[in-house]
């Protein structure tokens, strides 16, 4: 196969992706809206599961360059009550298969794997048409355009090529996310910083919660859950981040104050994530010359399975399409068979967002933690 493969999306199953095509000796090309790797921050840290995100990176060679990146002691789970009581903590006793990871750490990972220009940074995707034959041509916001024979949406959430497949967009669960960092937790929040401890804190109740992992440097990064219809957030003026970490605190009120810290004590400005997830079946019927991965195939609310499912995703599709580089419709037809079926698996097996903040928390969490 000498035809490129237009890769849209420079996220983690769209790098997956190009890197094991490199390694069977297939070009691809990478399409990225951000200007350039270091245009934001790319997330917290990731937990890489020995089933699916591990494999696929055995499968892109790079075992050993992961290995080097992986964060010791971040396994370690604890639950508390809003008094700061513990109810369960789980340490990390070095023989759990999911390893932690920055996700920012991970992707330059990825990116320094690729051959140099195999990213084309600052091609935000303004439409993308079909010209028949498997053909598709993808307009860029520059100006410039590509006209490819296998194009791959790896463009996550709002992905501008699942039009080309399907109708299916994304809804708001009904919960958001709001992410602060505390920097240098150890020497600037110390008592923040033993609450939240070696690894993973969450404090649940019905409706809302605190959850905050330890990185790199001992930096906490805190995400509030907030059960509420979109509109309810619509009237937090995030323009005006002190205000806005206020009026959030304030669904906290009565929490102990080394939780609440982790809210006000924020050194970057609240950042909103609403929460959106496709159908958890959602499927397609065979399109020649197109296909997805990651959140663009199938977005779900954050259980630790989206990035190792893009991983995997990616994996797959590379080795399908090198053992069908003359039968592309092939490759793609099994690897969105095996896709749907594990996909819908993954969810199914998911802790879901409604469940961990229903009136039963936190003890289903609990009991899931401890595996009963």
């Amino acid at each position: 196969m000498t035809t490129p493969v237009t890769i849209v999306g420079a996220g983690l199953g769209g790098l997956a992706l190009s890197r094991v095509l490199h390694v069977h000796g297939v070009p691809s090309t990478v399409y990225e809206a951000e200007s350039s790797p270091s245009t934001r921050t790319q997330g917290g840290l990731l937990d890489i599961r020995d089933y699916n995100g591990q494999p696929a990176l055995q499968t892109a060679g790079l075992t050993e360059e992961f290995r080097k990146i992986i964060l010791a002691g971040r396994q370690a789970m604890r639950l508390l009550d809003r008094d700061g009581n513990v109810l369960l903590d789980v340490p990390d006793d070095g023989t759990g298969g999911k390893p932690e990871v920055q996700r920012g750490e991970l992707r330059q990972m990825l990116l320094d794997s690729l051959p140099a220009g195999t990213v084309r940074w600052g091609h935000k995707v303004s439409g993308v048409r079909a010209l028949g034959d498997g053909r598709h041509e993808v307009a860029f916001a520059n100006g410039t355009a590509a006209t490819t024979s296998l194009l791959v949406g790896a463009d996550g959430a709002w992905s501008r090529v699942r039009p080309l497949l399907s109708g299916a967009t994304p809804e708001y669960t009904g919960v958001s996310f709001i992410e602060t960092h505390l920097f240098e937790g150890d020497n600037l929040h110390p008592t923040s910083a033993k609450t939240v401890g070696g690894g993973t804190m969450m404090v649940l109740e019905p409706g809302k919660g605190i959850l905050a992992h330890r990185e790199r440097g001992g930096n906490l990064h805190t995400w509030v859950i907030l059960a509420r219809p979109q509109d309810w957030f619509t009237g937090i003026d995030f323009a005006d981040p002190a205000a806005a970490t206020a009026q959030i605190a304030r669904e906290f009120d009565g929490w102990a104050p080394e939780l609440t810290a982790l809210i006000t004590d924020g050194e970057t400005a609240p950042i909103l994530r609403n929460i959106h997830t496709l159908p958890v079946e959602h499927q397609w019927d065979r399109t020649p010359g197109v296909t997805l991965l990651g959140d663009a195939a199938h977005l779900a609310a954050p259980n630790g399975e989206g990035a190792n499912l893009a991983l995997y995703d990616g994996a797959e599709l590379g080795k399908a399409i090198a053992a069908h580089p003359d039968d592309i419709e092939t490759a793609l037809t099994e690897y969105e068979r095996a896709m749907f079926v594990r996909s819908v698996a993954s969810n199914a097996g998911a802790p879901d967002l409604h469940v961990m903040l229903g009136d039963g928390t936190p003890h289903n969490l609990i009991n899931a933690l401890a595996g009963s």
